[in-house]
């Protein structure tokens, strides 16, 4: 199996700087003198995740001949939203298979790119994907289990890395393990002496009980993980994240409900930033597991943004 390497990932902030919004680290002036935080913004990307960065690498490193046959893919609404988008800026169509449970404003806004959207039930998402890509001779691109969609998601550390050399501690959303996968490999091999830690919901720690016990879990269903509200965060991880993560990664923080639903106000209030629940688990992290983390300059990824208006509405009500 072939792990990403430095060199993947400069050549994919090549190939995306037409597309992908380079995110300002932005100081938190509330955080600890010890533990000085800035955010990484991914919610300000054109579509709003980090996740446009791995699509539109993989959509450009296809063939010419390839990519205008089409592309399929299948997400929990952000990856959806990318591959559209991505499609779109290359003139192919897109197919894109997402859970019934997903927010109605992702799949509005996968919808206003142009993609055709097929919802079914979240345990079908990957086999409906992969039948229509059979069906219609189209190219699958995965929500993380590839290496040039870690690649495109590893430039978020390698803007980390260029931006703030002397980082000590960088906090990563964990799901299916593309986006900690790269991050992981841009900062391991630029700033060596960093820690990548996951974070993840305490509702969906499978991540966390698969490295603990150095393979990956069986024990968390898809049932068991749509329990949290980060519905970001309900994928495992594949076999090539795990590698990566396995490699690479310095350990997992889990959130607990109550502390993501504070962190998506604590945002709006104190730096002016919507996140949605997958976006702000790391600030989660930070405000309530600190004492767990090494002194030093720390980044939390704000992954993504979008979430439906009246959960926000609901979340700055409470």
């Amino acid at each position: 199996m072939r792990l990403v390497t430095i060199s993947d990932i400069r050549a994919a902030a090549a190939l995306v700087a037409p597309a992908v919004l380079r995110t300002p680290l932005l100081p938190c002036p509330w955080a600890d003198d010890d533990r000085p935080l800035w955010l990484k913004p991914e919610n300000l990307q054109p579509v709003g995740a980090f996740k446009i960065r791995g699509a539109f690498h993989a959509l450009a490193r296809l063939p010419e001949e390839v990519r205008v046959l089409g592309v399929v893919a299948y997400s929990s609404g952000n990856h959806a939203q990318a591959v559209a988008y991505a499609a779109k800026r290359f003139g192919v169509p897109a197919v894109i298979v997402v859970p019934d449970t997903t927010p109605r404003v992702k799949i509005d806004a996968t919808r206003s790119h142009g993609a055709e959207v097929h919802t079914v039930p979240v345990a079908e998402r990957e086999s409906r994907a992969r039948y229509l890509s059979h069906q219609r001779g189209s190219t699958l691109i995965p929500p993380f289990d590839h290496v040039d969609v870690i690649a495109g998601q590893g430039t978020v550390g390698l803007e980390i890395a260029e931006d703030l050399p002397d980082v000590r501690t960088v906090l990563v959303p964990v799901s299916g393990g593309g986006l900690i996968s790269g991050v992981a490999v841009a900062i391991k091999a630029l700033c060596p002496d960093a820690r990548v830690i996951g974070v993840e919901p305490a509702l969906a720690a499978d991540a966390a009980e698969s490295l603990r016990a150095g393979r990956r879990s069986s024990s968390w269903s898809p049932a068991l993980r749509a329990r949290t509200i980060a519905d970001g965060l309900r994928a495992e991880p594949s076999e090539l994240t795990f590698a990566h993560m396995r490699e690479l990664v310095d350990g997992i923080v889990a959130v607990s409900e109550a502390d993501i639903r504070a962190a998506v106000p604590w945002l709006v209030h104190n730096s002016r930033l919507v996140a949605e629940p997958s976006g702000a688990v790391t600030v989660a992290a930070y405000l309530n597991h600190r004492d767990e983390l090494p002194p030093g300059r720390t980044v939390a990824v704000v992954s993504g943004g979008n979430l439906d208006p009246a959960l926000l509405s609901e979340l700055l009500a409470e």
